[in-house]
């Protein structure tokens, strides 16, 4: 008979400030955030603590009267892992550990871990190991603290290394290795782009968890991993796609999210060329999302980093079908209207009116919702793109309306 195996989640605390640059609001909506990344990893989170502060205490990031509390509720709830919304640095994580019986863990190692969870390909796992082994090289003295006793003495003297020396010398020839590994990696990876040859390259792009994926299996009629969890997508999966007759290269890529650690940005360089060399972007949003708009922000400031900010946009705002805005009673005259209480109607009259038809479409890709609206802009600037690289093939694709005329006739002729 088979056993049932039950999976227990770990028992997780989160933690957060409050600063001159962080308010209130802005940690809910950052603490939320890294309560999905917690249940994504397979954690509980149990509860939440939060301090105000000018600025992070940087010997232990909160207070000692809050960081006794928390060591308080740890030993009370049998709190296995406490998770801190901000990069902690080498002394932090050693001192807090002091304090804490329990695992530290802050939101880079959080993301590091799913990541190396989602890792497929053997290409996306070298890229997460090398990420983790940046991390892990600052923060190997806090890791052997056994080692404090060897401070030489009898019998201790002479040449050679501590093992605490031996362990920076094996991560950084880690290190070395992958950093070659990825080299190789990333010729093979530009030969094959180059391979693509002149085919306009569109790529998918956007926050994580707002449904690129749903997009790509759409529109491609292939089988990329889809799930309602953060970073289910870390591969870039390229597909070649024929809208009417027009073809073009689409490509689904690693979603984005806020406070990314840097160690990833470099790491994933060949997932990011994928956005680099495209001709043309699909920024996807998820405009059920109370924050969308600090969204976009984070995407475009990640587009500013690796230069890809000038490259021509389409607004897809998904998920219409969920969109839910808040409502004002007729009597309520002390509720002051904001933008979560906008219709999506009242929405395309804000900045989105200034975009442009053209860069702004509103689609449900689970219930494909304004689909054919979609395929048909997707083409036009394809299509534009495509004239422009090759003027003399102008004649083989016509416009959109001209092409659906033209299969339609098409049709009818071979009905008959």
């Amino acid at each position: 008979m088979l056993e049932k195996e039950t999976i227990d989640l770990e028992r997780t605390v989160i933690v957060g400030i409050v600063t001159q640059k962080q308010s209130e609001e802005k940690l809910k909506e950052y603490l939320d955030e890294l309560e999905f990344l917690t249940v994504t990893a397979g954690g509980q989170v149990n509860k939440r603590f939060s301090q105000k502060m000018e600025k992070p205490n940087p010997k232990t990031f909160l207070g000692t009267g809050k960081m006794e509390e928390i060591n308080l509720y740890t030993r009370e709830h049998n709190i296995s892992t406490v998770i801190f919304d901000d990069e902690l640095s080498p002394s932090q994580q050693k001192n807090i550990s002091k304090i804490l019986d329990c695992k530290i863990l802050d939101r880079t190692n959080l993301i590091l871990d799913i990541f190396a969870q989602r890792a497929e390909t053997s290409y996306a796992r070298t890229q997460v190991e090398l990420a983790q082994c940046q991390y892990l090289l600052p923060r190997l003295s806090g890791m052997w603290t056994h080692l404090e006793r060897q401070k030489g003495g009898i019998g201790l003297r002479g040449p050679g290394e501590t093992e605490i020396e031996t362990d920076r010398r094996i991560v950084r020839d880690r290190i070395a290795l992958l950093k070659e590994k990825i080299k190789v990696i990333d010729k093979q990876q530009g030969v094959q782009r180059g391979n693509r040859g002149a085919m306009v390259r569109v790529a998918i792009i956007g926050y994580t968890n707002v449904g690129k994926s749903t997009l790509m299996n759409l529109v491609s009629k292939s089988e990329v991993f889809v799930e309602d969890k953060l970073f289910a997508t870390l591969d870039t999966t390229v597909r070649k796609v024929v809208i009417k007759n027009l073809p073009f290269l689409l490509s689904d890529t690693v979603g984005f999210i806020r406070k990314l650690p840097t160690q990833l940005i470099e790491s994933f360089k060949s997932t990011l060329d994928e956005v680099r060399e495209a001709d043309l972007l699909l920024h996807v949003v998820d405009i059920s999302h109370p924050e969308f708009e600090h969204h976009i922000e984070s995407v475009n400031q990640i587009l500013e980093d690796i230069k890809a900010s000038d490259k021509p946009q389409i607004m897809v705002f998904n998920k219409i079908d969920a969109y839910k805005h808040l409502e004002i009673e007729e009597d309520d005259l002390m509720t002051e209207k904001t933008n979560r209480h906008n219709t999506l109607e009242e929405w395309k009259t804000t900045w989105m009116s200034k975009l442009g038809s053209n860069n702004t479409l509103f689609i449900s890709a689970r219930n494909k919702e304004n689909i054919e609206e979609f395929k048909e802009k997707v083409y036009e600037n394809v299509r534009q793109i495509h004239i422009t690289r090759f003027p003399y093939n102008k004649f083989l694709y016509p416009d959109y309306h001209d092409a659906v005329e033209k299969e339609s006739a098409d049709d009818e002729e071979d009905e008959i």
